[in-house]
């Protein structure tokens, strides 16, 4: 009988809600040998390592992915989205359950709905992907969505990181699909596939212009039953659609099918376009050239978050800026000048084109 897949959601390293003390922390070497040797119980905790927010766990968790770095970068990384009700999880579940079957090995990263009131978790990962949950060759790392950009954590990258230094070749990242959450993840994956219903392509309302530009394909999902007719025009809809759009690429056009994760109908057709996007991408050298823009952006992110982190580490500056944010709320100053206080105050007097005090 196969092994289940393993679920942990995340815990910060450095405590523990019972009051028990927490766990030792294994050595760096244990954390990248564990990985390595696709031990999945290391893997989460590697994981929940790089989640922690505690100075201390950061500074351990960018050695580890430094260590991990000759190691990643083998997976096809796909970016899922779609409207509440659109089938994601049916879909992944039983894509997942395919690819293992033919010796892939599968990592999900998955959101799961949060309530607004408590923050915590309202289903598992465990009842939306049942089949896969109990696959061997499979990891769900679920996360809950409340405080992340559609369920898009700030460690989401990292994550698929560890999955591929863990040999996982096939990383499913799943988003709530509200807000910016589809850029966001369009950013940090190989492969961008949008689900749609059936019938929400009559008036072109299913989905905005920007999230049609960032499709890689486009999938009708439900195509079962009574809705196989149904399908097939709204696809037919969103084809026509994207004529009027120019693609990222020359060499790529973002094919519309039809499915249902369901019943597994067109889900091999739906694979085959993403292996021959990979041919046709790793060819052109767009696919390298693409991984490698995107850890140069992924850069910029962390500095700009370091960069608002220091704002609250410091008690000094936190301090500054709350009164400055005081006297901006009741317009006595101008956001330029509370802005280039702060910058000064960071250290950061090359950005200012004069501090406050002289421009008084």
């Amino acid at each position: 009988m196969p092994r289940r897949a393993l679920f942990a959601y995340p815990k910060t390293m450095g405590s523990n809600e019972t009051g028990t003390p927490p766990r030792p922390r294994p050595r760096l070497d244990a954390y990248v040998t564990g990985v390595r040797d696709g031990d999945r119980a290391m893997l989460a905790r590697a994981i929940t390592l790089i989640e922690s927010r505690q100075r201390r766990d950061r500074a351990a968790a960018a050695k580890l992915l430094q260590r991990l770095l000759p190691h990643t970068g083998g997976a096809y990384r796909i970016g899922l989205t779609g409207s509440p009700g659109a089938g994601k999880s049916t879909t992944i579940d039983q894509l997942g359950t395919n690819l293992t079957a033919r010796g892939h090995r599968v990592a999900v990263l998955a959101v799961d709905p949060t309530s607004q009131r408590t923050g915590g978790s309202i289903l598992g990962d465990k009842t939306r992907m049942a089949r896969l949950a109990a696959d061997d060759q499979a990891f769900i790392r679920p996360s809950p969505s409340a405080g992340t950009l559609g369920g898009v954590t700030r460690t989401t990258r990292e994550t698929m990181l560890l999955c591929e230094a863990a040999g996982f070749d096939v990383i499913i990242v799943e988003t709530v699909g509200v807000g910016q959450s589809e850029v966001a993840v369009a950013n940090m994956v190989d492969f961008f596939l949008v689900l749609l219903l059936p019938g929400a392509g009559d008036d072109l309302q299913g989905l905005k212009k920007g999230v049609l530009e960032l499709a890689d394909m486009i999938a009708v999902n439900k195509a079962d039953g009574d809705n196989v007719d149904r399908a097939r025009r709204t696809a037919n809809d969103y084809r026509n659609a994207l004529q009027i759009l120019t693609p990222p690429s020359p060499n790529w056009r973002a094919p519309v099918i039809t499915i249902s994760g369901l019943q597994n109908i067109g889900l091999d057709a739906l694979w085959h376009q993403i292996e021959s996007y990979h041919d046709t991408m790793t060819k052109s050298g767009e696919w390298q050239e693409k991984r490698r823009e995107q850890a140069v952006a992924w850069m910029h992110d962390l500095i700009e978050a370091r960069l608002r982190q220091a704002l609250t580490d410091d008690p000094a500056i936190a301090e500054k800026l709350k009164g400055l944010e005081a006297r901006v709320r009741a317009g006595e100053l101008v956001p330029s000048l509370a802005a280039e206080e702060i910058a000064s105050a960071l250290g950061l007097s090359a950005l200012a084109t004069g501090t406050a005090e002289g421009e008084r």
